[in-house]
């Protein structure tokens, strides 16, 4: 079987490798030690109804029979439902509008949110997973696509900082 290729989505002029939402969704889930049957009920938290097969599939290893791609509208959902489990919901402020595209950068963001890491802890983390950055270089990565100094998060960032955020949560 061929290696699968990294998504991509569209950006002027070049394209951003993605990581896998069902990369993401698996590490999460490690991560948190959640049974199966939490993730649809944290992504039931963003206003989601995911059906526990689905779910099932999403967590299957891509070689496996049954394994389905999980589509940015399911990993959006349980990011915002993430950040809601772990913080708490805002009663004065009406939700956010769930993203339609779920690229590293938004990720990276929602777990910031979600485990109320200031960039100290960022550091920390990255530092404990082998990928040290600089405090240019992480505040770059939390600007919108539009500011000069954006920068895209990659795979193998993105990688490591759940590798590391992995490492504290779970010694």
């Amino acid at each position: 079987m061929p290696p699968r290729k990294p998504k991509t989505v569209p950006q002027a002029p070049d394209t951003i490798p993605l990581m896998i939402n069902n990369d993401i969704l698996r590490n999460v889930r490690y991560m948190l030690d959640l049974p199966d049957g939490k993730l649809a009920a944290i992504a039931a938290l963003a206003g989601l109804t995911v059906p526990q097969a689905d779910i099932d599939a999403y967590l299957k290893k891509d070689d496996e029979p049954g394994y389905r791609d999980c589509p940015d509208k399911v990993m959006a959902h349980f990011l915002d439902g993430l950040v809601t489990q772990l913080r708490g919901r805002d009663e004065t402020r009406p939700p956010p509008p769930v993203a339609k595209r779920v690229g590293n950068n938004l990720v990276l963001k929602k777990l910031r949110v979600a485990f109320e890491l200031r960039d100290d802890d960022m550091h920390a983390i990255l530092d404990a997973a082998g990928f040290p950055l600089s405090k240019s270089e992480l505040t770059a990565l939390f600007r919108k696509p539009d500011h000069p100094n954006y920068r895209p998060c990659g795979d193998q960032l993105l990688r490591h900082f759940l590798r590391g955020l992995t490492q504290r949560l779970r010694p």
